[in-house]
Order: C-alpha cells, then structure tokens, then sequence
C-alpha cells in the first residue's frame, strides 16, 4: 500500500524555500550584497529597473569564482562558511555565494559572470527556473556581476501582490542602506532607471552618515566609542535636533549585520530621559562588534533579529555608552523642544494667519473668555455628533451619552455658559448636556488639517505667503525623485518648490499656516511620512494631506488659550469626519453623569 508522503521536486522545493527567503526584489538585494561584501569587493554597483521587478543587477571586484564553485553556488544547501555545526556559533561572514542563490534561480532569470584574478578566463553560467541553460568559459574583469531578470516569473502569485514601484524601491533603498552604512570603506553606487541615486565613495562613518542623511545631520551628531573585554560599541547618536515623530533613521548592527531589537532600542531611549518627548525618537547609528560565540544569528530566515547570551548585560552596556556620550558632548535638555520641532495650532486662514505663542500656566486652565455664540452650521454640526455619538460610540466607553434630537433655546444658552479646560497641556475637558467630552487636541488638528489640505488639493487652489530670502535645501538622492514628482501637488498645499541641482532645491513660499520648524527638516519628515504612507495604498491627494498634517499638527504639551481651544473645537465639528484622525487614532472620547454617580455608589 502507497503511502501519502512524497518527496518534492528539486524545482518546488527551491521555489518553497524561495518563498522563506525572498520575500520581495529587497530580498535579492541584500542577499547580492552581502555575497558581494564576503568576495572581499571594494567597489560595489547596483543597477535596477522598475524597482527591481525587471532587473537587478551588482557588480563587484571581489576576488570571484572558480569553475566549479560558479557553477555550485547554485545548488541547494550550498555555502561558504558552514563546515560543521561548531561553524553555526562562529558566523562573521554573510556567506559568500550559495544559499540564497539556489533561492533566487528558482524564481527568476540569473546569469553569473565571474572571474579569479589568477585565472586567465572567467565563467558565465544562465540558469532559469533551477535549469543550467549555458555555461561557458569568457573573457570578463575580475570580480563577478549577478543579474537576475523577471522575478517571480514562474511564481504568478507572489508576483501579483508585489507592492507599487516606490514602494517595492522603498524596501530595496533601506537594504541598501543597512549594507553600505557600516561598511564606510568600500565604495557603492545605485542607479534606478538609469538615473544614480547614490554615489558613495570610500570614507569613514562620519562622512558616509552625511553623504547619506545630508548636512544638517553632519552638524548635529556625536560620536560614541566604548571598549570592554566584552563588546566594543561605535558610532554616531544624533543631538535632539534630529528626533523624529516616527521610527526610521536608527540603525544597530552587531557585527556590521543590521539587527533589529525592541530590547536593544529601549536602552538607547531610556538613555535619552529627559532630553526627548516620549512620542519621539532618536537618531543613531551604532555598530557593536561582540564575540558570534556570544549571539544566535539563526534564529529568523533573515538573521535580522539575534539572541543574545546575556541580553541584559548587553543592554546595560548600550545605555551607559549613549548616556555617556551625551554626557561627554553637554548634551542638555532642550527648554521647550515641542515648540521648536512641532507646529502651533493655528486658525483658518479667514479668521487668522499668524501662530501662537502661549504661555504655560499649569497643567489645567480654565475659560474666562468667551467667544461668540455658535452659528445655525456649527449648532447643525454639534446636534449630528450628538446624535452620531449615541450610536457610534465606541465599545470600551461605557459612560456615552444620548441627548434629545431637539436644539431650544435653553439649551444654546447652556452651551454659551460651557467652560472648557486643558489638562496636562494635551487634554480638552468641554462639558455637555449628559457628561462630558475628552478631545485629543493632537489627533482633533491632525483631522483638521487633514481635511483642509484635502479640500484644497480638490480644488486646485492654495495660499501661500512668499518667503523674503528663498531657502535653499537638500535632500537625499531618493528623496529628490519623490519630492520633484510632487512638486505640482505641493503648491496646493502652500509651498513653492523648484528644483536647484541633483538633490537640491529652493523653496521660495510656505502655507500661510506657517511652519515652525526650518523648512528644510519640515521637508524631509514630510518625505518620510509620505513614503511611509504608500505602504497603506492610499490615492495621491490624500497620502499628500495626511502627510502634510502628521507634521503640521499640534503636539501633546502644547498649552493653548481658551479661545484656541474653543476654535479647535468648532474646526473639528465642522469637519466630515470629527470622530477619528487620519492615522486612526480616536478625537473624542465621551463620559456621561450616569457613570460618575455608579462609580460614586459603588
């Protein structure tokens, strides 16, 4: 009797062990890279076209491939640096050629070329779909050039949810990146669509980190540098002038292989206390060299995440080393960051165009100015909310309230007499007819501006207030193709941008919101948003208008005046959408009397 196991194909079961490996063209990049890097190369090119779903291509000058290993590399189970399972603990090298490769051919078209300096001929070997299709001897430079075309040729359903081109280029540049950023001596280039997007030459940390992140982050880094018998910690943390509202520019390698580590990263925050808001993060690029005896680095297929022996001495060793550069550069808190890295609230236009100012009178502040009664729109606003919230209320707020359908007079003047109140400079307390209501002012502006932005994108129409001296900025060579893509776009949201040079530009206007933090910086986190935003699949108007008020939104701890907090809350019941902020975050929260007096019995 026949059993029910059978013993796969060589073709599937690479193709099953490509889908473990090479998740997206990203993928192939870093595994191209890394082999490059153990051939021992110092120069290192990499091509790609359409985001690497036609293309991908590295040349190197390593020291290349015998014959037979030209041919082997492609052989499942195939490595370098794996001996026995001793070698398995001791892993310095990526693993030059083999493993991935035989992943790779199982999925695309791949022709190697390769050559030996002491050889007088190289070898060029096509394979397509695991199948040799040729293999000869030529005459070729030393090194070797891997091209893989048309990937995911045979595998139409990883094919189809590739992600969009700027997308898909997003990952590959952020593999690249993690390759070339601690290795600072070898020299790389990146061309996309035949346009260079990189152009690294031979240099130490310090000027790769400006090469890649650009002058202002030149300006605002220290470096780190402790050794132990232990472990050995290197490179750069950046001063708060270079903290971000969202992840992305930190960088920790053990062993040049970049990591990532919840564990790790929390060290490096903690260290940061007091000098950074806690929404926020750091800047840094650090490189830990540590005995592999001492790490697991085969615990992912991507050996992006490593065990530690002793996770919680490592940890140790990281705060202390950042708490001591801080320390050694004077590094003190900043008096008020959240003023200067994080936009004012500021009225609409019609009513006001300059930002505020405020003065910080404690945690909560109380009305003692009143503004004009609402308007029939803004009563027509609130009466839906109410209505809305009775039934729209989320599950977790026990205390929502429900209130008659029928506006009197009584109660428009009970509304006028309403006192509102900030808590902890990030809460808006606005009593109502049941209860109460919590506003949170950041994610309440964020919907504000949000729906402006929209709105004039819709339109085609925009205020802008020129600049006095034009500014001059710069940004990173795959920031500049997406910021001149949407330069058309960006003048509906206030901004005059033209293009200047490669990666540079002039800005000669801003929103008449203003901005205030430099509009360079403004520029490149806007960047950051927009690309992180792709991910989402979001149309161009709106990706553009939720880029634009994640950034230009209030922050958590920014006291506002009493009339700043009651137009917040009339601009937020104006708008569509009041309840929840773009990115999903909640605006309104209601509590009803009913619920205190229970919590009061009980």
């Amino acid at each position: 009797m026949s059993g029910i196991i059978n013993l796969l194909p060589d073709a599937l079961a690479n193709q099953i062990a490509a889908g473990e490996v090479i998740q997206r063209p990203a993928s192939v990049v870093k595994e191209m890279l890394e082999n490059a890097l153990d051939a021992k190369s110092t120069q290192i090119k990499l091509i790609i076209k359409d985001s690497g779903k036609t293309l991908i291509q590295v040349v190197d000058n390593g020291i290349g491939m015998t014959e037979t290993d030209a041919r082997l590399c492609f052989e499942r189970h195939a490595t370098s640096k794996i001996q026995s399972s001793d070698d398995l603990f001791q892993i310095r090298s990526f693993g030059f050629r083999g493993e991935a490769m035989a992943s790779i051919a199982a999925i695309a078209h791949v022709e190697l070329k390769t050559k030996r300096a002491e050889d007088e001929l190289g070898t060029y070997v096509s394979i397509e779909g695991s199948k040799v299709k040729k293999q000869e001897p030529q005459q070729l430079p030393n090194g070797s050039s891997i091209t893989v075309r048309n990937l995911f040729y045979n595998v139409p359903a990883r094919r189809k949810f590739l992600k969009s081109d700027p997308v898909e280029l997003k990952h590959i540049l952020e593999e690249f990146t993690r390759i070339a950023l601690p290795n600072p001596d070898i020299f790389f280039s990146v061309y996309h669509n035949d346009n260079e997007l990189y152009h690294f030459t031979s240099s130490n940390l310090r000027q790769r980190i400006a090469s890649y992140f650009g002058k202002n982050a030149n300006e605002n880094i220290v470096p780190v540098q402790e050794e132990t018998d232990f472990i050995s910690i290197s490179g750069f943390i950046g001063k708060p002038e270079l903290i971000k509202k969202t992840r992305g520019d930190q960088y920790l390698f053990v062993n040049k292989r970049f990591i990532k580590s919840n564990y790790l990263n929390h060290a490096i925050k903690i260290a940061y206390e007091s000098l950074i808001p806690k929404d926020h993060f750091p800047f840094y690029v650090l490189l830990l060299d540590i005995d592999p005896a001492m790490i697991d680095v085969n615990i992912h297929p991507t050996k992006q995440e490593v065990k530690f022996e002793n996770e919680r001495l490592i940890y140790n060793y990281v705060k202390v080393a950042v708490k001591h550069a801080l320390g050694k550069y004077s590094i003190t808190p900043s008096l008020d960051f959240d003023v200067e890295n994080n936009q004012p609230f500021t009225t609409p236009t019609t009513l006001r165009q300059e930002s505020f100012s405020p003065e910080r009178v404690g945690t909560m502040t109380s009305t003692s100015q009143r503004v004009k009664s609402p308007g029939k729109q803004e009563k027509e606003k609130w009466l839906e909310f109410y209505e809305n919230m009775a039934n729209q209320a989320p599950q977790e707020q026990s205390g929502a309230i429900t209130l008659s359908s029928n506006w009197t007079e009584d109660e428009e003047d009970a509304t006028d007499s309403q006192k509102c109140f900030q808590v902890h400079d990030s809460y808006i307390i606005s009593p109502i007819k049941s209860g109460w209501m919590v506003i949170d002012q950041s994610a309440a502006h964020e919907r504000i501006l949000y729906e402006r932005h929209l709105k004039a994108l819709g339109k085609r129409q925009s205020l802008s207030q020129t600049s006095l001296f034009p500014e001059t900025i710069q940004v990173s060579a795959a920031n500049a193709q997406i910021l001149e893509s949407l330069l058309s776009q960006l003048k509906y949201v206030g901004f005059q941008i033209e293009k200047f040079g490669q990666n540079t530009f002039v800005v000669n206007a801003l929103p008449v919101d203003g901005l205030d933090i430099p509009s360079d910086k403004f520029i490149n986190n806007f960047i950051t948003s927009y690309i992180a935003n792709q991910e989402l699949e979001l149309k161009l108007d709106e990706n553009i208008a939720r880029s634009m008020a994640g950034q230009m939104k209030i922050a958590k701890g920014k006291s506002l005046t009493d009339i700043e907090m009651q137009e917040l809350i009339d601009q937020l019941f104006a708008c569509e959408m009041p309840y929840v902020s773009p990115s999903g975050k909640k605006c309104i929260i209601t509590f009803g009397l009913d619920e205190v007096e229970q919590r009061f019995r009980n």
